[in-house]
């Protein structure tokens, strides 16, 4: 068990999981039934795990070469492949069978996040704008989470503003944590910001995208919030997205600690404003 929680980082669906509930919120005019808010975290679960297998097992050649990830489940010799491979055939059974049980609007729509996570893990090794991959990712959250409740693409102006605040946030981070790979990304030719443009311009970059997906936030709390009970959230926001750059030379504290607060602070904010319609 403790295997598979580290080869699925099951610790990153902090990132994720209050962006698929802010989703859920925007969309509901009332509170959700529990049994969809069951359903929405089993879809959640199922598909952060297919997301990282499929990461993991396309980048098992590149991470045995990297010493930082040599240390990982497969690349280790601590999983095997199948175990790998059974891994993301469970987390994918997990996904589509909680879509379908949602909707069929929402088993239509499953195999898009797929695409991306299929697609993302290999666009290191031909573009630059591979951190938004993970932004990409990342955002099906906030849309995954309306369409659960508003099954059409009516009036989803909220949610693609979360959306786009969630791609540019998690490509801005994304670069942070590509800084402990400068080096070696240069010399196995993958591209990243940091190893095309040197770690200074690269942290401008997501300095720069850190600052786009707070103004998409901004326009959602003029456009769909407008409470100032809610304006503490927003300000806190823009508070760790600052601090989080401040922290960029200490990369694990930056990554992992101020984003794994920053959705839940996000998700205040959406759920004070809608409480206070």
């Amino acid at each position: 068990m403790q295997k598979f929680f580290n080869f699925v980082k099951i610790e990153h669906t902090l990132f994720t999981l209050p962006l698929i509930y802010s989703g859920v919120v925007l969309g509901s005019h009332n509170f959700p039934p529990l049994d969809l808010l069951f359903l929405v975290l089993l879809a959640a679960i199922g598909a952060r795990t297919v997301a990282f297998a499929f990461n993991r097992i396309i980048d098992r050649s590149i991470d045995f070469r990297n010493p930082r990830t040599a240390n990982r489940e497969l690349p280790s010799g601590k999983m095997k492949l199948s175990e790998a491979i059974l891994v993301l055939i469970s987390g994918l059974a997990l996904y589509i069978s909680s879509a379908a049980m949602i909707s069929s609007f929402c088993l239509a729509l499953s195999p898009i996040p797929l695409v991306i996570f299929i697609v993302y893990p290999y666009m290191k090794r031909f573009t630059v704008l591979a951190h938004f991959g993970v932004g990409m990712g990342m955002a099906m959250a906030p849309l995954g989470g309306w369409f659960a409740v508003n099954h059409s693409f009516e009036n989803i102006f909220p949610a693609i503003l979360l959306s786009i605040f969630t791609i540019f946030w998690g490509a801005g981070f994304d670069i942070i944590y590509a800084t402990l790979d400068e080096e070696f990304d240069k010399k196995e030719n993958l591209f990243s910001f940091v190893s095309r443009f040197g770690k200074k311009k690269a942290l401008a970059y997501s300095a720069i995208f850190h600052f786009i997906g707070f103004m998409a936030l901004v326009i959602l709390f003029i456009n769909t919030i407008r409470t100032w009970y809610a304006t503490p959230f927003l300000l806190l926001t823009g508070g760790l997205l600052w601090f989080e750059q401040r922290s960029t030379p200490k990369v694990d504290f930056a990554f992992f600690k101020i984003n794994a607060g920053l959705g839940f602070v996000v998700f205040a904010m959406i759920i004070t404003g809608v409480i206070a319609r």
